[in-house]
């Protein structure tokens, strides 16, 4: 009888044979029959279980490897003008595989976020992992960049606002489109290099000047590749819609729902209400604008909405997935006015436990907007003249749900990190005004609580009727992350158990440790930066941070994409019209889950960059200030320090530290000091001088004064960018390396 391979046998065959890797061709390959077949299915669901293969559709795949045909997405070109691309499906542990794409003489142009089906080659040696060769095109779109044009007497230069490119741009005279001097263009690339090595691009858009107020959130708009502008077909689709009626509806005019959201809010897409039950327990409502009456798959309003995936926003403007004729309009739920929705109501018992749900698609009124500090007041005892009638049949109710919904989540155990949110205030001209970090109540939490719920339901609703949709999956983290967030947290004193399988309610008990510390934020970011990112799929993985089985984006179809499939599954799957999810939807469910996972990141990319660009703006008057903060991060270039006053992220260069050199030990996440046995690691208080702020990229440099209260010891001379120096051998170099790696190890 033939031997059974072992699961490394099988991972190593399915490496060497990635074109024929379906269980027949590995049954015989190891000539495996009959009844053996069995033990080989065993083998091959236990690494797929364990995470090392991954199966798609009959064939194998080595999760840690691509497959040598996928489809990947073109990225900007590096400073040196070569292009790259990242893999569409990625399902390994280790870092994305680093994927270098050489066009040859006959293929298209492609351009940055164009995406092309390629035959991949791995490759040793190299800085990059694969080679990709096209095969076919999927979609076209020039490759874009933002930057400052400076004039020259043979057309000019761009120099790129991003801080991941610091390598020029060049502009031959025809394609400036009188462009000035110092003033922020777009542009798109015309060939990889040209005289002088510089990458070449043509001016498509002068956007004026880089320094003006409200220029921020515009570099990052057009950075980024976000979409600001509507089609007019989209814009005149939008202006003819006419108010849904109550024909097909159900009449929840009389429930008292009311909104809760930001006092500047200009769209309202959910609505809440409570009322109290004998046995202690609730009834809860939850009401969302009902989006998908208005937007129709395959309209012109859809494509657009689809393109854009979500919402995107700044301290100064929105970029809506909708036009305003819906987003703050006919979808918002406005006090006082008759607006359609696709209700839920759920069940609560005493304990706070879900015991049942319906789903309603209906007409509702809402009593009220109130802002989230008015219905706080109000909880707490102090209504104002709008929240004083709403007391007895909207406040109470809606807060002792909530106590339920806090005794079940307490039980579950969702992550339960603490991170403040920066407010940025801005004068009525654009400038910032000031730094604060926003201000959480109870309202907020009881929002989030029930939208939590109505998600849940959305999930359970369609998963039970067996109907497609998208859910919203957050895995676990990493065996390597959890080992990094261990490092952090016991260099900061706290532990984190080893030799068990992961739950939240573990991370929790982290978070508790920490609370109240000076290493509190710490602890939360380092616990945030090991999760995996949440994603969009059709399959459900469950969601980890929340500590549920199955949940769904259901209640903001104004802002996100996601929701508004999820509103059609549930149309489609009550019989409520024809407007529900269509064949070509459900076609496309596995692009959509990619493509709007992608936006969403984008998004969030540049609100972040927009955010750290309003930082450096704000502290660019003070340039030579010492300020202090703690390490947030370290690189083989320096290390990252949080500050304390505004949560601002500066970089303290590598070469600019004391006066020796440092060695970077990636696992403990240290740098080293070869002649003091100087350690500088996450976790550590330091006092700094801001040394540079440049707002037009959002960079921060800072110089290190103080390590942990304590002055820098002085080691000897450095060379430049923090190399020792140069009398010193090789050998003698590491030498030093090791003895300092050494006694941090002994201490």
């Amino acid at each position: 009888m033939t031997q059974i391979p072992s699961k490394q046998q099988i991972l190593e065959w399915v490496a060497e044979h990635p074109d024929a890797n379906s269980k027949r061709d590995i049954a015989k390959a190891f000539n495996i029959k009959g009844a053996q077949r069995i033990e080989l299915k065993r083998l091959l669901k236990e690494l797929e279980s364990e995470g090392r293969l991954e199966r798609r559709r009959r064939h194998y795949l080595d999760a840690e490897q691509l497959p040598p045909v996928t489809v990947v997405e073109l990225l900007a070109p590096d400073g040196s003008g070569d292009l790259f691309a990242k893999p569409l499906e990625w399902r390994g542990e280790g870092p994305v595989p680093r994927i270098h794409y050489a066009p040859r003489d006959a293929d298209p142009a492609l351009g940055r976020g164009e995406r092309f089906l390629a035959r991949l080659t791995q490759v040793q040696g190299e800085d990059y992992d694969y080679q990709a060769r096209l095969i076919r095109r999927i979609t076209a779109s020039p490759n874009k960049i933002v930057g400052i044009f400076r004039s020259e007497a043979e057309g000019g230069r761009i120099v790129p606002i991003d801080k991941g490119q610091d390598r020029e741009w060049r502009v031959r005279p025809g394609d400036t489109q009188g462009a000035q001097s110092g003033e922020l263009v777009q542009a798109e690339q015309t060939g990889p290099k040209g005289r002088m090595g510089l990458p070449v691009a043509r001016v498509t858009d002068r956007l004026g000047d880089p320094s003006a107020p409200r220029a921020v959130s515009l570099i990052a708009i057009h950075q980024h590749g976000i979409p600001d502008q509507f089609p007019q077909s989209v814009l005149d689709e939008a202006e003819a819609q006419k108010p849904a009626t109550l024909k097909g509806r159900e009449d929840l005019r009389d429930l008292p729902l009311v909104t809760i959201d930001p006092a500047d809010a200009r769209d309202h897409d959910d609505a809440v209400a409570a009322m109290i039950e004998d046995d202690g327990g609730a009834t809860i409502w939850v009401a969302i604008a009902d989006v998908a009456h208005y937007v129709r798959p395959g309209s012109a309003l859809d494509r657009e909405a689809w393109t854009r995936g979500n919402s995107s926003y700044f301290p100064d403007r929105v970029v809506p997935m909708l036009p305003e004729a819906l987003s703050a309009d006919l979808c918002s739920l406005h006090e006082g006015v008759d607006r359609p929705v696709i209700a839920v109501r759920m069940r609560l018992d005493a304990q706070g436990n879900k015991t049942g749900h319906s789903f309603h698609r209906a007409m509702m009124n809402s009593r009220a907007s109130l802002a989230y500090e008015q219905a706080q007041a109000g909880a707490n005892g102090d209504p104002d003249d709008q929240t004083a009638p709403l007391m007895k049949d909207v406040i109470r109710p809606l807060w002792h749900a909530y106590g339920l919904l806090q005794s079940a989540r307490d039980r579950r155990q969702p992550l339960d990190l603490d991170l403040p949110e920066r407010r940025i205030e801005l004068t009525p001209e654009g400038r910032v005004k000031s730094v604060n970090f926003r201000e959480r109540f109870d309202a907020h939490r009881l929002i989030e609580e029930f939208m939590v719920l109505a998600n849940v339901a959305a999930a359970e609703e369609l998963s039970r009727r067996q109907r497609p949709l998208l859910f919203r999956v957050h895995e676990e983290p990493s065996l390597d992350k959890i080992d990094a967030l261990r490092e952090v947290a016991q260099a900061s004193g706290f532990n984190l158990a080893k030799g068990q399988v992961l739950h939240t309610s573990h991370l929790n008990r982290l978070l508790a440790q920490s609370e109240g510390t000076d290493f509190d934020e710490l602890i939360n970011i380092s616990t945030l930066r090991s999760m995996t990112q949440a994603y969009y799929h059709p399959e459900n993985f469950g969601h980890f941070g929340l500590a549920l089985k199955s949940y769904a984006h259901f209640t903001s179809p104004i802002r996100r994409y996601s929701d508004l499939v999820v509103h059609r599954a549930l149309i489609t799957g009550h019989g409520w019209g024809k407007d529900g999810l269509s064949d070509q939807d459900i076609e496309r469910l596995s692009e959509t889950a990619t493509h709007i996972s992608d936006t969403e990141r984008r998004s969030m990319a540049a609100e972040r960059d927009t955010t750290d660009r309003y930082l450096a703006a704000y502290l660019a008057d003070r340039v030579g200030t010492e300020m202090t903060g703690r390490i947030s991060g370290i690189q083989r270039f320096g290390a990252f320090v949080k500050l304390d006053e505004t949560g601002a992220d500066g970089l303290l260069p590598i070469r600019d530290i004391g006066r020796e050199y440092f060695h970077f030990d990636p696992e403990a996440q240290m740098l080293i000091g070869t002649e003091t046995g100087l350690e500088i690691g996450i976790g550590q208080r330091v006092t700094v001088r801001l040394t540079e702020a440049i707002p037009v990229t959002g960079g921060l440099t800072l110089e290190l004064l103080e390590l942990d209260g304590n002055a820098l010891p002085r080691g000897g001379q450095k060379g430049k960018r923090g190399r020792a120096p140069r009398h010193m051998s090789t050998k003698s170099r590491l030498s030093e390396i090791k003895r300092a790696t050494k006694r941090r190890r002994k201490k």
